[in-house]
């Protein structure tokens, strides 16, 4: 047999053991906001993440329940969106660095950190303007400009 078409790295495990490793990695990097694993694992966690990531900036019903069933937990998810997404507006990709760092002692695989560009610590969150629900300001608003000329 051949391997035209297959993309991606097996890690030496089944389709649903890799899957639950990608989710757990992924679950770390948002909740961690940074994490160290191998090259290989770090190539294939970040479009994963990054998926995620866009989803998030939507903030609809159906992309929070997406992302919930693509993380482990809820709170992970709800951080995500609620918390992490509104500081990651000014950008449309590229959420992620993979930096490379050491050689593994054990095996001397590659290790790299996977992080986000933007330090989220330091970035201003985007301020949601309300409106005032006033009694006076509402009755402005419905009232028509346009007086009639009296006879």
């Amino acid at each position: 047999m051949h391997r035209h078409g297959y993309q991606g790295s097996k890690f030496n495990r089944k389709t649903d053991q890799r899957g639950a490793l990608i989710k757990g990695l992924a679950e770390a990097l948002i909740v961690n906001e940074s994490i160290e694993t191998t090259f290989t694992k770090a190539k294939a966690v970040v479009p994963y993440t990054e998926k995620l990531v866009t989803r998030a900036k939507s903030g609809k019903l159906e992309d929070r329940r997406l992302i919930m069933a693509r993380l482990q937990t809820k709170g992970s998810a709800n951080k995500l969106v609620d918390e992490i997404a509104p500081k990651l507006t000014g950008r449309t990709s590229g959420h992620f660095r993979i930096e490379r760092t050491s050689l593994r002692r054990g095996d001397n695989a590659q290790m790299a950190k996977i992080m986000f560009v933007d330090n989220l610590s330091e970035a201003p969150v985007k301020s949601v303007e309300t409106k005032t629900t006033d009694k006076e300001t509402l009755a402005k608003e419905a009232k028509p400009t346009t007086k009639k000329a009296s006879k």
